[in-house]
């Protein structure tokens, strides 16, 4: 795996300072996450100090990236940065820092929208995104407390509070929120 240190230089250099710092809190958050829940640390403080390596790029780059990338993506994902760059970031893993590991890519991949069932590693970049120490908005202590015992329980309260908010923006909400969310309510009921 490659050090992390030049990971960091390189989002240092392409990213906001305030991104960045979001970045590597994340990734501290999923490193935290997976030593707790037994996952790969390496791989999950990996994945989460990437996740938005793409995410201030102007939308032309994007998708310059996806065709290089040959990989297809819905209209929705294909006309909204907030969605795109968890797909563009690909591009950077695999071409900047040579990383191969589909773990790492699909935890990436899916941090912005989740899916239906998530993987371990998926869950903990998900969540690592959201309670990161930066972040601030109604109802991210609970997250963050209920991160630290029941992960499925944290990550669909991670999604409730992503289509609340999304909703009342009256902003398009994916699909793939609603089956990660339809899917993890109903492993936690049975």
């Amino acid at each position: 795996m490659i050090d992390n240190r030049i990971m960091k230089d390189y989002l240092k250099k392409t990213l906001s300072e305030k991104r960045y710092i979001h970045s590597e809190n994340a990734a501290i958050s999923a490193e935290q996450l997976a030593n707790l829940y037994g996952a790969d640390s390496q791989k999950a403080y990996v994945s989460a100090l990437l996740h938005d390596c793409t995410r201030e790029m102007d939308m032309e780059l994007q998708h310059k990236m996806m065709l290089s990338l040959n990989t297809q993506v819905d209209e929705l994902t294909y006309g909204i940065k907030e969605l795109l760059h968890a797909h563009t970031a690909e591009y950077i893993i695999r071409n900047q820092f040579n990383i191969m590991d589909e773990e790492i890519i699909s935890a990436v991949r899916f941090h912005t929208t989740g899916k239906e069932d998530m993987t371990l590693l998926e869950k903990i970049v998900f969540l690592a995104d959201v309670v990161e120490p930066s972040r601030s908005f109604p109802g991210v202590e609970y997250i963050r407390q209920l991160a630290m015992d029941d992960i499925d329980g944290a990550v669909l309260a991670a999604l409730d509070s992503s289509i609340k908010f999304l909703l009342g923006k009256r902003s398009l909400v994916h699909p793939n929120t609603f089956y990660a969310r339809n899917y993890i309510l109903k492993h936690i009921t049975e």
